[in-house]
């Protein structure tokens, strides 16, 4: 695979870059831009050296099956021109932006670049065959590509216009794909999780998060992999009702319930769970609060892991040589019930000498709440994709059309 070191003989030259500006907004103003400072190494590289540097980016989400009144509301909600000042701010030269995201707009905007200059373009979702990857689109935004570099790793799950299919048409031609610096530095950690090495063990994923139907594959690719799996959220009822325990009103999916009761069989003991929950009699506007071991009451639901489990988890954690995150283990925006994902922070913050991977999502997002993003060794900025790499043993469409 190319990286963006390897692309050479490129000033002149048009480089399409796909970037992850997919930032959280607020009244018309960027919340956290850290996607858009992930982008500037490869963006800076590619100036330095000359290039004319197109950037393609999706921002939130366009349904083009809604009225058309409704997607008029999400396109002006999902203008992607709210971070070209920002990004003009961070890079220390104006970046141009294409309202435009194809036709005459477009391919006038891209031929106004000199050397060294920048365009970001609209949002990539205002384009219905963006997320069906119709070739007709790819072959357009393509069609002024000297070069492409990937470096967005939060959309190389999938299989998209501007993920795939542009790559995709620029290898037919014999035109260099790559990936760029902040996919590179993915790509290296993640694999570690992946391919696991005898000095990498023992090696403990933990997983938490609402659905065990959102993570069963990475479940049965972890066992195969690690030597313990914590299981904690409101997944883990799911398991303890398998079990024979009462789970009260705590989310239970019952439809995997023969999965769980399978999947701890074949688990031979790799598979922890939580021993005690802190358990409210509502969701929100909770009036009674209390701490129960394995069965939950009725008319209660598990909000937390309990403190006995906090000291089960960070015991098993402290044996470990290498650590994969993804998930909090209770409700932690609110503060009642945030101290599991603290207790799971700390824990990993105490290792010494282990690889620690937090695997993007609301897990990247309570590290960094909590102040413990850099006692990680790695900070995923794709949730949804470094579980597909975990479950696909290294292979995501994004990725894999660069080789």
């Amino acid at each position: 695979m190319l990286t963006v070191d390897n692309l050479k003989n490129i000033k002149g030259k048009v480089v399409v870059v796909r970037v992850d500006f997919n930032v959280p907004q607020a009244d018309g103003k960027i919340r956290d831009d850290n996607r858009v400072r992930a982008a500037l190494p490869t963006i800076k590289k590619l100036v330095s050296e000359g290039a004319r540097v197109v950037l393609f980016s999706h921002l939130g989400k366009v349904k083009h099956k809604e009225e058309p009144e409704v997607v008029a509301k999400q396109k002006a909600k999902n203008n992607l021109e709210i971070v070209a000042p920002r990004l003009s701010e961070l890079l220390g030269q104006k970046v141009a932006f294409s309202s435009e995201t194809r036709g005459e707009g477009y391919l006038k905007a891209v031929k106004a670049l000199k050397d060294g200059e920048v365009l970001l373009v609209q949002n990539t979702r205002y384009e219905k065959g963006e997320e069906k990857n119709d070739p007709e689109l790819a072959k357009e935004w393509a069609s002024v590509a000297d070069a492409y570099v990937m470096d967005a790793f939060g959309s190389a799950h999938r299989a998209h216009a501007s993920t795939y299919g542009i790559p995709e048409l620029l290898k037919k031609e014999g035109k260099p794909v790559a990936c760029g610096y902040l996919v590179e530095k993915e790509i290296a950690n993640l694999m570690r999780c992946v391919d696991v090495k005898k000095e990498d063990r023992p090696y403990i994923a933990i997983l938490g998060g609402l659905k065990v139907s959102d993570k069963i594959k990475v479940i049965d690719s972890l066992l195969k992999k690690c030597d313990k799996i914590l299981i904690g959220g409101a997944m883990a009822y799911t398991f303890k009702k398998a079990m024979g325990y009462e789970t009260g009103l705590s989310p239970v999916e019952d439809d995997q319930l023969d999965y769980a009761r399978a999947c701890l069989k074949e688990a031979k003991g790799k598979i922890v769970l939580p021993v005690d929950s802190v358990v409210t009699n509502a969701f929100e506007g909770w009036t009674e609060k209390r701490v129960v071991d394995d069965n939950v009451p009725a008319g209660f639901q598990g909000m937390d892991i309990g403190p006995k489990t906090e000291k089960l988890f960070a015991d098993e954690i402290a044996k470990a040589k290498m650590v994969f995150w993804n998930g909090p283990m209770g409700v932690f925006e609110q503060k009642d019930f945030a101290n599991g994902t603290i207790a799971i922070c700390k824990a990993v913050a105490s290792l010494k000498g282990a690889f620690s991977v937090c695997g993007g999502g609301d897990s990247a997002a309570a590290i960094k709440e909590f102040g413990y993003k850099d006692s990680f060794s790695h900070v995923s900025t794709g949730g949804g994709a470094s579980l597909e790499m975990i479950e696909n043993d290294g292979h995501l469409p994004g990725v894999d059309i660069l080789k």
